[in-house]
């Protein structure tokens, strides 16, 4: 096992976080492409959402009989379109933003020559592979979330001390849960791009992978989980919700909430597939350089058509 790849499998939370700031520093032009072509608008649809739905659907008028109160129906419509909007743009970027990321460290990783025009040229090869795997994450969540609903409906249901009791008892087991399944789907997008493993079989490497370094990766979720939710609560406080303040201050603010998110977005997909290769080298997997070089290789002449037909002859 090589040097580097020794040092690697010992890595901690500020080693990786130390790796991830010297590959963004040695490699910011290609970085700032990326930026400016992907992650800040997946930004910039991330933060509009807020104030847009704040604005069209959180004033409606409503009628109140008895206890319960009914909001007009006549904007569900256009709710329904907004959201179905905002979501398709979301998983757009999400997408061309992991798939850029994860090739470009890996290129850097392997001593490849890395240009945005084969970013793109890879990025759109490479999406489909990731959509299957998204969609068997979100599929995964979305059962995971409906079950812990219902059990927590139920423990309510109870009555009593004991209800309470249990109700907590599982909020506690969800949030675990559930923090541990974005951990596993963060590290299967990387799988993805990196490996012949797409969907369940992602996740099942992605979670054999984690095995061991579980508390470095949910230290470092929770680090920039925070500051994601600290910039997301100064966006509703100064911006959505800031209703007496003139209008260019909210404006001034919202930019500022956008330029700070940027950075910790593309941060974390880079640390992510830090996080990969830190895994592997845990895990004894000798990461074959030359080999990664020939995967990486192989997108960018399925994404070159001349060479594709060259291939073909």
């Amino acid at each position: 096992m090589e040097r580097a790849q020794e040092e690697m499998k010992y890595a901690g939370v500020f080693g990786i976080y130390r790796k991830g700031h010297q590959v963004m520093a040695a490699h910011r032009n290609i970085f700032n492409q990326i930026t400016l072509a992907f992650i800040l608008p997946l930004c910039f649809i991330y933060l509009a959402e807020m104030l847009i739905s704040e604005i069209l659907f959180s004033k409606q008028p409503s009628y109140i009989f008895g206890q319960n109160t009914y909001k007009h129906t006549h904007h569900l419509p256009v709710y329904i379109i907004f959201n179905l909007a905002y979501y398709t743009f979301l998983v757009i970027f999400s997408l061309l933003s992991t798939s850029a990321v994860v090739y470009s460290v890996a290129c850097i990783y392997s001593n490849r020559t890395i240009s945005f025009n084969k970013v793109m040229g890879v990025v759109l090869r490479v999406w489909k592979r990731l959509m299957i795997t998204f969609f068997v994450i979100y599929v995964f969540t979305f059962s995971y979330v409906v079950i812990a609903v219902l059990t927590l409906n139920l423990c309510l249901a109870i009555g009593g001390t004991a209800s309470l009791v249990l109700f907590f008892i599982f909020l506690f087991m969800y949030i675990i849960g559930f923090v541990y399944l974005t951990i596993v789907w963060q590290l299967a997008a990387v799988v993805t791009v990196l490996e012949d493993f797409r969907g369940v079989k992602a996740m099942n490497k992605s979670r054999k992978l984690i095995k061991g370094k579980f508390w470095v990766a949910l230290t470092i979720f929770i680090g920039l989980s925070i500051l994601v939710a600290v910039i997301q609560f100064m966006f509703y406080v100064f911006v959505v919700y800031a209703d007496s303040w003139a209008i260019w201050k909210r404006v001034l603010v919202g930019i500022s909430c956008l330029v700070l998110l940027v950075p910790i977005f593309l941060y974390q997909l880079v640390l992510q597939t830090i996080i990969y290769f830190v895994c592997k080298s845990y895990h004894n997997e000798t990461i074959d350089k030359p080999a990664m070089s020939n995967h990486l290789g192989a997108y960018e002449r399925l994404s070159d058509p001349d060479e594709v037909q060259m291939e073909q002859v």
